[in-house]
């Protein structure tokens, strides 16, 4: 292996670093069923003046320049060797006090910024709720285009039957991804008087592989804390859960290639464990619906994650 192949699945058990795979193409056939254009189309790095360099420095080895594509009529970055958080802070007279962290998903090679980080960001602040998108570092792929489809066609060839990481094993692989999350919730906290943000109401909602990133956040971010969480369409293995879990809101469509037929053991952990969990099962929806609008219940999954905010508090300021 070169020196500047370090990546996430080099240090990855086999089982896990098969799941992880599998889960770079899930929007493949998932989303692109129900999209108008499912070709990876290179597009210029997007503007981003409001983007907020982290501390967690470059990826060690990593010498892929990132790019950006446009793929199912939304927007994704990859080799993302610099973490970033961009806010999209609520109209003051608006403004709850409560956040957001929000992290897109991609199997840990792509980011789907639009569909799982900016849109859903928005939409979070349009209900007076501050919002930050996590770019988070990436598995380096290769540069150019073609190789980087390859290098997907590969890998996907070779999990075919998709096994199932285990949610504890992946939090020893995601150090650089956990450090870039643990580095958004010191950032939002230190500026919290700022940004009109309680430091204590600071939550994360993750989609696939940042759905795994929003656990292992919480299994074992140290001082991240997540206040309450979300996983959309990520994992449900069985876990130790630690005696403080936040609240934690599951969505997730039964038919989900990657997930919906490994038993639903994280739901039971949170419930044996005393902590509040809400579980939403969609008959219909595939991986990588976000806010993509569908014909499927899954569209409606936004509404109910804001309806269980609300139910916990979020959606209205302490004073």
């Amino acid at each position: 292996m070169r020196s500047h192949d370090f990546a996430l699945s080099n240090r990855l058990t086999g089982p896990l670093r098969a799941g992880l795979g599998a889960m770079a193409l899930a929007l493949v056939f998932a989303v692109g069923a129900q999209a108008q254009d499912d070709r990876m189309t290179p597009i210029p790095i997007p503007a981003q003046p409001d983007a907020i360099l982290l501390d967690t420095g470059p990826l060690p080895g990593a010498i892929a320049p990132e790019a950006w594509h446009r793929q199912y009529n939304s927007v994704f970055a990859r080799n993302v060797t610099v973490a970033t958080l961009t806010p999209f802070l609520p109209d003051p007279a608006k403004a709850t006090g409560s956040a957001v962290i929000v992290a897109p998903g991609g199997g840990f090679r792509t980011l789907s910024m639009e569909n799982e980080g900016w849109d859903v960001a928005r939409a979070l602040a349009d209900k007076g709720v501050a919002a930050f998108v996590l770019k988070y570092r990436l598995n380096p792929t290769p540069e150019d285009m073609p190789g980087f489809e390859r290098s997907m066609t590969q890998m996907f060839s070779a999990t075919a039957q998709r096994p199932r990481p285990d949610a504890q094993a992946m939090v020893a692989g995601l150090a650089p991804q956990i450090a870039d999350s643990r580095a958004a919730f010191a950032l939002v906290r230190q500026r919290s008087g700022e940004w009109r943000i309680d430091p204590d109401r600071i939550g994360m909602v993750g989609f696939s592989a940042g759905a795994m990133l929003t656990l292992a956040t919480t299994l074992s971010g140290h001082d991240a804390k997540p206040a309450f969480i979300g996983l959309i369409y990520g994992p449900l293995s069985p876990v130790t859960t630690p005696a403080d879990a936040p609240p934690m809101f599951v969505a997730l469509a039964a038919d989900d290639p990657f997930f919906a037929n490994s038993g639903v053991g994280l739901i039971d952990s949170w419930r044996s464990a005393k902590r509040p969990v809400e579980f939403h099962l969609y008959e219909q929806g595939g991986h990588g619906f976000g806010m993509y609008q569908k014909t499927t219940t899954s569209t409606g999954w936004f509404d109910a994650y804001l309806r269980w905010l609300g139910m916990h508090g979020m959606l209205k300021s302490k004073s």
